[in-house]
């Protein structure tokens, strides 16, 4: 459920940052507001993703020789 939350908030903080770029009379905080709202969603979801685990492969070689 969280990463449906996540989706949608990059998705509509995306659209609003569109939408506020593409009028000719740009309302600033519009555009903010859809940034925010887009860095909120993509920072909620990079918590998400596992750390890469570290290889072993270094001290594999230190053992051979």
């Amino acid at each position: 459920m969280s990463r449906i939350l996540n989706i949608v908030l990059i998705i509509i903080g995306g659209t609003v940052a569109i939408y506020a770029e593409a009028d000719e009379s740009q309302n600033l905080y519009i555009l903010i507001g859809g940034l925010f709202i887009l860095m909120v969603g993509l920072y909620r979801l990079s918590r998400q993703i596992p750390d890469k685990k570290p290889k072993d492969e270094f001290i594999k070689e230190e053992d051979d020789v």
